[in-house]
């Protein structure tokens, strides 16, 4: 058990069980993005542990860049994404895959592709650590899903409660 802020929080997914799923991602991304040269576009501030360790995987020529979105007041999705650093590198005629932390109601996923197919994107996919399928809002395509887990607060591995806890190497689940 962790306590974060006023929370407590029991283990969830081990940092070996993430490794190990993460090594699997990579290597089904090096196989479909052989030959090809996606633009990974990583979303701040929760997805930089997943990506860092999912993009030391990518064998592919690619580039990397980073958007911040935000739409969590503390536990809780506001349902309003609010768009805090643009993206500074053109998609037109790219590949794009997005990489996030978790997908749960679909609102900003959905707000993100759409921006980046108005700018041209060839193609966008999803790369999430976690999807939370029972929290979705919006119907919502992802081609690389690390594990789709129950409609609960999750914190560790660059997820956060209230800005605190992303530096955990496990993710862990509020404890009820």
């Amino acid at each position: 058990m962790v306590t974060v802020k006023d929370k407590v929080f029991a283990p969830f997914i081990s940092q070996e069980v993430l490794s190990q799923r993460i090594d699997e991602l990579a290597e089904t991304m090096n196989r479909e993005y052989r030959g090809r040269n996606p633009l990974f576009v990583v979303v701040l501030n929760g997805a930089f542990m997943f990506a860092s360790d999912l993009l030391k995987k990518v064998e592919v020529d690619c580039c990397v860049t980073f958007i911040r979105l935000a739409s969590y007041e503390q536990t809780q999705s506001t349902g309003k994404v609010k768009q805090i650093l643009g993206l500074g590198e053109p998609v037109q005629d790219r590949e794009v895959v997005i990489i996030e932390d978790i997908v749960d109601t679909g609102l900003t996923m959905s707000q993100l592709i759409s921006q980046l197919k108005e700018q041209g994107a060839a193609s966008v996919e999803v790369a999430t650590l976690l999807h939370k399928p029972e929290a979705l809002k919006t119907p919502i395509s992802l081609r690389y899903v690390g594990f789709e887990i129950e409609n609960r607060f999750v914190v560790g591995y660059g997820l956060d409660y209230d800005g605190l806890g992303r530096n955990l190497d496990a993710v862990y689940v509020l404890a009820e």
